[in-house]
């Protein structure tokens, strides 16, 4: 190497279906809640994304998250499902309920709150992929705050957030970091 810096690509939602279909080949999932279908329709959106997307699920309220992502109810229940952990159960139940070796999942605040002291808005975002003997593992988080932003301005930020997270880790895995 000459020293010379390389300038890190910005990930690109196109990126994903390149990142998914090397060998092996591996499978996609969504779980919503904040981004209420954002981040789903900006994967359907790329052209060939049945090959690997298999599908979403929007889950607003706790009995949803419960009942169809396996959300633990009484530690949900005590965040309003807003936190790091809904985030990270809510993506390891999209892998299951999909059976997709990726989840990713968004839930959060797109607008304050006063009553459950939010001043702005942000989100948790979770990556959960397939370990050992099938059962899902969460292998990254992270949080987006979106000071100022307005409600459909919270959900784009945060839909583009997890999807350069997914691509940033499938290039990781893939050694092209």
């Amino acid at each position: 190497m000459s020293g010379k810096r390389v300038k890190a690509r910005k990930p690109t939602t196109a990126e994903i279906k390149e990142l998914l279909l090397r060998e092996p080949r591996q499978t996609l999932a969504v779980a919503e809640s904040l981004t209420c279908g954002h981040v789903q329709a900006q994967v359907g959106a790329i052209s060939g994304a049945s090959d690997f997307f298999l599908g979403g699920v929007t889950a607003y309220s706790l009995e949803q998250k419960v009942k169809l992502l396996g959300v633990n109810r009484p530690a949900a229940k005590k965040v309003n499902c807003v936190s790091v952990r809904v985030a990270e159960e809510m993506a390891c139940g999209a892998c299951g309920l999909f059976g997709a070796d990726w989840a990713i999942a968004t839930t959060g605040y797109a607008e304050p709150s006063l009553a459950d002291g939010v001043r702005e808005p942000f989100a948790w975002w979770a990556i959960a992929g397939r370990g050992e003997g099938g059962w899902a593992v969460a292998v990254r988080h992270g949080r987006v705050a979106c000071p100022g932003a307005k409600r459909g301005e919270a959900q784009a930020r945060v839909a583009a957030a997890v999807i350069g997270a997914l691509v940033a880790y499938l290039r990781e895995r893939a050694g092209r970091g």
